[in-house]
């Protein structure tokens, strides 16, 4: 994604690889050896760490992750109906891709900002350089659809039916279901002087169609709008009878709409009919010195967000250029704006059809997550818990003893107070319903529900009146920080004392997303580490100085120093000749100041492993200066979304999970926790996790000097995938 640098540019990888060409991967094993390994060229310890030349460019970079995920689509390793499945999540990236990051630099252009970032490129040059990337990916992932998934589904017998191909029962079936179905609901809008153009929603599906003749009122033809009706599905299943032997087939409803355009406007000739769809800027505006009431001012820009500034326009491929460049000035935008695509344009809407196919054979395996020994052992979880520190992998552990202990807490007449933080939870939630069991039976309930998770707003509006009418007390946490961090804290009265339980954990209350992310989940009656979660929650919940504390690591307030200081530490370990090395692994690496400290830590000869899923604005193998770092992203079947800081410190280790990635916004603008893994097994545990990926040939990508990601490939038997590796490990044993 990144400028490949030129022969003559110091920060040149080396000589031996021409630029533009792949860099062999450096050894992805740990240092082995007792006094760390020194960098092969001297260290240039008066190098400007700040110079843009250090650092990609993190929407690029955003960008590229979404183009691993497309490369998934490629990859026979997965079964067929996962690899559409990374096409349409592909899809659904880019379309928040367009709805925040590139609406975000059109606005700033609008302000008159053309401020930059550390890689110093202007939003006007980096908005030509998104728009190539993406236009030559979104074709791609057209191409990838037409000539390989659709072919291959049609071979294992799914077969999506076009138009031209629909046979003569078919057609009568879909005339029916078009009279039946969509033509009650659709709304036509002509467009003349009373009709002008609509104000249509975020990303519906929508036609222009061009008309000739004159319709009931005398007027004559010209264009119009047809919006698809949004409360249908956009695949459709044809019924078995009429489907070949052996095949299960589908229609999409942009087909239906076009074939049957001509019903929605009886008497006349429709001329042509093309889909299309306006992305639109979705980012909430709340400015905290404006606002009394922060529900009431989300609930408005939640509508708001339905009706922002375009800044992205899908076509067919076939619309005229006449009736694209309408379409443009319409919405304000221009040409680099314009996709043309060949197929659906709204393919995201698919995930749920794709819900609906009973086809096993086609996906992956389900299996049964596990749990640990002493839940198994114990009745209770109280007891369990209270018998040391329980450390859950999820998906390949059960997510189920978090809500089950909420459930427990809540019929438990031991137990006084609950408190708990909730970012993205789900609309039909256990943990909420734990909640709101709790309250009805009298414990104190506190919840700390951040409102502002994007494009979770509006269920977690619902969810804050649920709670409230339960009786639970409600927060909306620090106006100008969000809530970020996951914890959970239980009082429990036990032989006449206080006990104190606590959750805390890299990833959210989210049953679902529990099966399909990776994450870390403590429970702990450590009575310093519950002490910490319940300051945490008093400085949320009321007003007055920070407090001091002891074990936890605290953004905005402790986090980003403690980790520059770590990463310090262990750079003087290698000065003075001892072995170093640091593992991070989080979601994304963009803050400025800590990526200087790792090119520090690197000069001075620390061995830095980093596994980033996403964005990286960090450079590695630059000699003298990030020769040492290697960065690798890991795309599986589970979206990767532990954050997990480890450090070796002469011996010493320290392990710590974390709800927070390496960005400024982590850092500085919402509140987070990290937390020690205290429990030697438990540390020694995550490391190995650790160690498993950075072995991983798979499933890695290793991003190279110039930028670009290099797939790992396995060699004849020694193939090591990481999550197969830890589902095999944690997993329940058929």
């Amino acid at each position: 994604m990144a400028d490949v640098p030129t022969p003559a540019d110091p920060f040149q990888p080396g000589t031996t690889t021409p630029p533009g060409e792949a860099v062999e991967p450096t050894s992805p094993r740990l240092n082995q050896t007792r006094a760390g390994v020194k960098p092969k060229a001297p260290p240039d310890l008066d190098a400007d760490l700040s110079d843009p030349r250090l650092y990609f460019n993190r929407e690029l970079s955003n960008l590229q992750f979404n183009v691993r995920v497309l490369e998934q689509t490629l990859d026979e390793a997965h079964p067929l109906l996962n690899r559409l499945m990374f096409l349409l999540i592909f899809s659904s990236n880019m379309d928040e891709f367009f709805e925040i990051r590139v609406a975000g630099l059109k606005h700033q252009i609008a302000l008159g900002d053309f401020s930059t970032g550390p890689d110093g490129r202007s939003p006007r040059a980096l908005l030509a350089e998104i728009s190539q990337v993406a236009h030559e990916q979104v074709a791609r992932q057209y191409q990838i659809l037409n000539d390989v998934l659709i072919p291959a589904l049609h071979v294992q017998g799914l077969r999506f039916r076009r138009r031209d191909d629909w046979t003569a029962a078919q057609q009568a079936w879909i005339q029916e279901f078009f009279s039946a179905e969509i033509m009650p609901v659709i709304s036509p809008i002509g467009l003349d002087p009373s009709h002008p153009f609509p104000r249509l929603v975020n990303k519906s599906l929508n036609f222009i169609v061009e008309l000739e003749g004159k319709d009931a009122f005398g007027r004559q033809g010209g264009l119009a709008i047809l919006p698809a009706p949004r409360s249908l599905p956009r695949v459709i299943a044809l019924p078995p009878e009429l489907c070949e032997s052996g095949f299960s087939e589908y229609v999409f409803l942009s087909s239906m709409i076009h074939a049957h355009a001509g019903e929605v406007f009886p008497g006349m000739a429709v001329r042509g009919c093309y889909q299309f769809r306006l992305t639109r800027n979705a980012d909430l505006a709340v400015d905290p010195d404006e606002i009394s009431d922060l529900a009431s001012a989300l609930r408005g820009e939640l509508l708001a967000r339905r009706y922002g500034s375009g800044v992205r326009l899908e076509v067919a491929d076939n619309c005229p250029d006449r009736l694209s460049a309408f379409l443009l000035k319409q919405f304000e935008l221009d040409e680099a704006d314009l996709y043309r695509v060949d197929g659906p344009v709204n393919l995201t809407r698919m995930i749920s059809a794709l819900g609906e196919l009973d086809r096993p054979d086609l996906q992956y395996r389900p299996f049964t997550p596990g749990l640990p020994k002493l839940l198994r052992k114990k009745e209770s979880l109280f007891d369990a818990i209270a018998a040391g520190d329980i450390l859950l992998h999820h998906p390949f552990q059960a997510f189920s003893p978090v809500e089950d202990l909420l459930r427990e807490a809540a019929r438990d007449p031991s137990v006084l107070a609950i408190k708990q933080t909730l970012y993205r939870t789900g609309a039909d939630s256990g943990i909420v319903n734990a909640l709101v069991e709790a309250a009805s039976n009298g414990k104190e309930v506190t919840v700390v529900i951040e409102l502002r998770a994007r494009f979770d707003e509006a269920d977690n509006l619902a969810l804050a009146s649920r709670l409230q009418e339960a009786g639970a007390i409600v927060i909306y946490g620090v106006m100008a920080y969000k809530t970020h961090a996951k914890m959970m804290h239980i009082v429990r009265r036990e032989r006449g004392r206080l006990r104190h339980y606590a959750h805390l954990g890299t990833g959210n209350y989210h049953a679902r997303t529990a099966k399909l992310y990776t994450d870390y989940s403590l429970l702990t009656a450590n009575a310093t580490l519950c002490a910490d979660v319940h300051k945490v929650f008093q400085q949320l919940s009321g007003m007055g100085r920070a407090q001091h504390i002891d074990t936890l690591l605290h953004a905005p307030f402790t986090l980003h120093d403690r980790l520059l200081a770590m990463i310090e530490r262990e750079a003087e370990h290698a000065r003075r000749g001892r072995r170093a090395h640091l593992i991070v692994k989080c979601n994304s690496l963009t803050e400025p100041k800590l990526i200087q400290a790792l090119y520090r830590a690197s000069q001075a000869g620390v061995e830095c492993d980093l596994i980033i899923r996403g964005m990286c604005s960090l450079r590695p193998g630059v000699p003298g200066i990030s020769e040492t770092i290697r960065v690798r992203s890991i795309i599986g079947r589970f979206l990767e979304h532990t954050r997990v800081f480890h450090f070796h410190n002469d011996g010493k280790p320290e392990t710590w999970c974390s709800s927070a990635d390496f960005m400024a916004r982590n850092m500085f603008h919402r509140v987070e926790t990290a937390f020690p893994l205290l429990d030697r097994k438990l540390a020694e545990r995550v490391r190995k996790d650790l160690e498993t990926y950075l072995v991983d040939n798979c499933q890695s990508w290793l991003l190279q000097p110039d930028g670009s990601y290099l797939k790992q490939q396995p060699c004849g038997s020694d193939a090591i995938s990481a999550q197969e590796t830890l589902l095999y490990a944690y997993a329940a044993k058929a």
